[in-house]
């Protein structure tokens, strides 16, 4: 990891993550935050859930998205912020569990695009499964006013 986080990432992190209305109105828990790596929890929900009864797509792409912005968003300087300008998910397994976790982390930090990967589990009795992985592309935003910490 070359990027030098600000003193004070983790609380940037969780300050911002608090103002996310989506997150909020999805059941979603900021649970750990280091430098390049962020996760998310999530408790299943039946109004979160598609026709057959799994976790939709979108809740699914929507939490990797958050998780990897935010792990890029651990490696830039204080007076930036990032926007997500591109992903790929790979949904590999139904999203049927208790609980799910989404994991971002940097694979390529940078200036001014910011490449990171994520995986999304569902947790039940037993191991962690596998649901879903995601490519993301962020965007290093400084100096407009519309977006700020």
């Amino acid at each position: 990891m070359t990027g030098i986080p600000s003193a004070d990432f983790a609380g940037r992190i969780a300050r911002s993550f608090e103002r996310q209305a989506a997150m909020r109105l999805i059941g979603a828990e900021l649970t750990r935050v280091s430098h390049g790596t962020v996760e998310i929890e999530l408790p299943f929900d039946d109004k979160l859930t598609q026709q057959h009864g799994f976790l939709h797509a979108g809740v699914i792409s929507a939490a990797l998205d958050t998780a990897c912005g935010y792990a890029a968003y651990s490696v830039i300087d204080a007076d930036a912020s990032i926007l997500t300008i591109e992903f790929k998910v790979n949904l590999m397994s139904p999203g049927r569990g208790e609980r799910f976790l989404f994991r971002g982390e940097v694979t390529k930090p940078g200036s001014n695009i910011i490449v990171a990967d994520g995986r999304g589990y569902a947790i039940s009795d037993g191991p962690a499964k596998l649901i879903a992985s995601m490519t993301g592309t962020m965007m290093v935003v400084r100096g407009r006013e519309d977006i700020a910490e």
